[in-house]
């Protein structure tokens, strides 16, 4: 097999099964695939890869994309973003690095990185903050980016909290799989291996009220998902006249059908305010639970968080592509979602056009950004939003 065969498939299958891509025009397309194409037959796997993401990237859907971590090498880094910066939050045993803002790379500001990176990253500033952190840690993106490397090494600027700066130099050979670093759906941890323990946690915070923390929608099989919102059912039902605390944070989606249940017992048995918490690694089915929630409470649900990683528009659905060769995954879209005006249009699923309400705009009613001493096992962060809400 060859990479060309790895372009046939997007060609075959994403490009004329993606709706968003007829808003593109012809021209800027073909210019795409014949650069896409040129790399493949030289047999540039990586040069190969950022193309096919330019490609994907055109209409600026983040349902499609091609997500590159299986099929790349990176420095042993980890970055991840916090709010509107970037964080150095990690490194691999043999590096010592300082936990830190990136301030630059070998030189050149952040910003002016982010601003190159911009048409290769698919979807909403927030999205494109997800997962952009990884061209960071890429040799070979940086170098595709301008951002040169001296001597053979690279260099990251990096400030702590205590405002010191570091300048943390690693060899360019020094790299690892891009997987062990970067999850194919990042979720923002410092641990990159992190996956949900539970797919649904429930506290009881006495007079404060309870919360529901629903880490993803992801779950390996509909009965583990269906289990979970069914607990979180019962306890919804029993407590009507609780405060409710919905934690999405972190969601990158699922099947938000199967919580339907869950929005169901909310809307009729919450009687007092509901906070939901989410961020920028909220995602799709994540953000349409939070849309339907929002729908239907109104004034009595109070969102607190970030912006999150989708708008109210979208296109998803569709499927995985994986592609020879390369080793990389090709996300692409088939249906369109219209959760801002409640529309739909030939390409919506029945059963998802059945649930699709108009709900504007999704605003926040407090902007908040996490941090790692927010989330202790106490639960401190949790009743100090509860009881900021009972009071």
């Amino acid at each position: 097999m060859s990479l060309t065969e790895g372009l046939n498939q997007i060609l075959e299958t994403v490009l004329p099964t993606d709706p968003s891509f007829q808003q593109i025009e012809y021209a800027v397309i073909d210019n795409c695939i014949s650069e896409t194409r040129r790399y493949a037959l030289e047999g540039s796997t990586e040069a190969f890869l950022m193309s096919a993401m330019r490609l994907l990237a055109l209409p600026d859907n983040g349902h499609t994309r091609l997500i590159p971590n299986d099929a790349i090498t990176v420095l042993p880094l980890r970055f991840v973003s916090v709010g509107r910066s970037v964080q150095l939050v990690g490194a691999f045993p043999e590096i010592t690095a300082p936990r830190g803002e990136l301030i630059a790379v070998n030189g050149t500001a952040l910003s002016q990185i982010e601003a190159k990176a911009e048409q290769f990253l698919a979807g909403t500033c927030q999205r494109k903050r997800v997962i952009g952190p990884i061209l960071l840690a890429w040799p070979y993106a940086l170098a595709r980016l301008g951002i040169s490397s001296n001597g053979g090494t690279t260099e990251y600027r990096v400030q702590d909290e205590n405002g010191q700066i570091t300048n943390l130099k690693v060899a360019i050979g020094n790299t690892v799989p891009g997987s062990m670093l970067y999850p194919r759906n990042e979720h923002g941890k410092d641990d990159p291996t992190w996956v949900p323990k539970t797919f649904v946690e429930i506290k009881d915070w006495q007079d404060l009220g309870l919360s529901i923390a629903l880490p993803s929608f992801f779950a390996p099989n509909e009965t583990t998902l269906h289990k979970a919102v069914s607990a979180a059912v019962e306890h919804v039902r029993a407590c009507p006249n609780r405060t409710l605390l919905i934690d999405v944070r972190g969601n990158t989606g699922g099947d938000f059908l199967l919580t339907m249940p869950l929005i169901d017992a909310i809307s009729q048995s919450a009687s007092k305010q509901v906070v939901v918490l989410v961020d920028k690694f909220t995602f799709s089915a994540a953000i349409v639970f939070v849309a339907i929630l929002k729908h239907r409470l109104g004034n009595r649900l109070k969102l607190i968080g970030e912006e999150m990683g989708d708008g109210l528009m979208f296109f998803a659905e569709g499927g995985l592509l994986e592609l020879p060769t390369s080793g990389a995954v090709v996300r692409y879209s088939s249906a369109f979602h219209d959760w801002k005006n409640g529309t739909t249009d030939k390409t919506t699923p029945p059963e998802i056009a059945r649930k699709i309400v108009p709900v504007g705009a999704l605003k926040l009613d407090l902007e908040w950004v996490a941090n790692c001493a927010d989330e202790d096992a106490d639960g401190t962060f949790y009743q100090r939003i509860l009881s900021s809400v009972s009071t």
